[in-house]
């Protein structure tokens, strides 16, 4: 008879995550806890490598539960794949699929003599960086087709492969269905990403907000966090696309995710 997995055919498990994971298999690395208070592992199973993040008070579980609603909806190959969520007797549980790669904001300590990943990235050519801001860009015009809405998206949801050339995203707890009206002032995120009504209690988020925090992705990567022309790496009207996405007033940005991309890929096109 086919044994269960101990990871994948679970609802529910009837000890502590950590226990049941180390008797289960191996964890490899404890990620560090982040405002979330998230607990977070690299395991391996048979020779498997699974990313495990479990919450256990009700703000997390909540932000969990709505990854897993986000997930049943979006899927792409740039997402690493949700295989399975289960209770815990004290919160819930997330099974991801692992990918390899560095994120570009890591959790680990770096050695002295190591370029941070951020801007080993940055120092990428710019036709590199500017592939992998189309996958950034197709995986949100599938978000916004999908109905949902980015919160708290910033370099540290990118996970890069410098061998294979390949870009993941993840962490999309706080994705919500759109639009919504925000209730706290400041929303989660960083403020290099940020547009001025996340910060601005009862403000309207929408798909305008999304342009923003995607104007300013590219201006984090391609110009290394700097909005100066003098910094970009890509063509005048790259820049200019960029520009018109992060306006402070949203009537002056494009009015869609889509719209933003579109415009996008035009001026890729356009001579340097």
């Amino acid at each position: 008879m086919p044994t269960q997995h101990p990871l994948l055919e679970i609802s529910e498990i009837d000890t502590n995550i950590e226990a049941y994971l180390k008797q289960i298999g191996e964890i490899t690395y404890r990620f560090p806890e982040h405002d979330s208070r998230c607990q977070s592992f690299r395991v391996v199973t048979d020779n498997q490598r699974w990313f495990v993040k479990h919450g256990n008070i009700p703000q997390t579980i909540r932000w969990l539960k709505q990854a897993v609603r986000f997930h049943a909806v979006v899927q792409h190959e740039a997402l690493p794949r949700l295989h399975n969520a289960f209770d815990t007797p004290d919160g819930f549980t997330l099974v991801y699929a692992w990918v390899d790669g560095e994120g570009l904001r890591p959790e680990r300590e770096l050695r002295p003599d190591e370029i941070h990943p951020r801007d080993r990235f940055c120092a990428l050519p710019a036709t590199e960086i500017i592939d992998a801001l189309n996958i950034i860009y197709e995986v949100h015009v599938l978000i916004e087709k999908r109905g949902f809405i980015a919160e708290d998206f910033y370099d540290g949801c990118i996970i890069y492969d410098f061998e294979k050339k390949r870009i993941h995203l993840y962490d999309f707890d706080h994705y919500h269905p759109a639009p919504f009206i925000n209730d706290r002032g400041r929303l989660y995120g960083s403020t290099r990403f940020m547009a001025p009504e996340e910060f601005q209690k009862g403000a309207h988020i929408d798909a305008r907000t999304n342009v923003f925090m995607l104007g300013r992705t590219a201006f984090v990567l391609l110009a290394n966090n700097s909005d100066s022309r003098d910094d970009w790496k890509g063509n005048d009207a790259l820049w200019h696309v960029a520009k018109k996405a992060t306006n402070p007033d949203k009537q002056g940005r494009y009015q869609s995710v889509q719209a933003f991309v579109s415009a996008w890929h035009a001026a890729i096109a356009c001579t340097a």
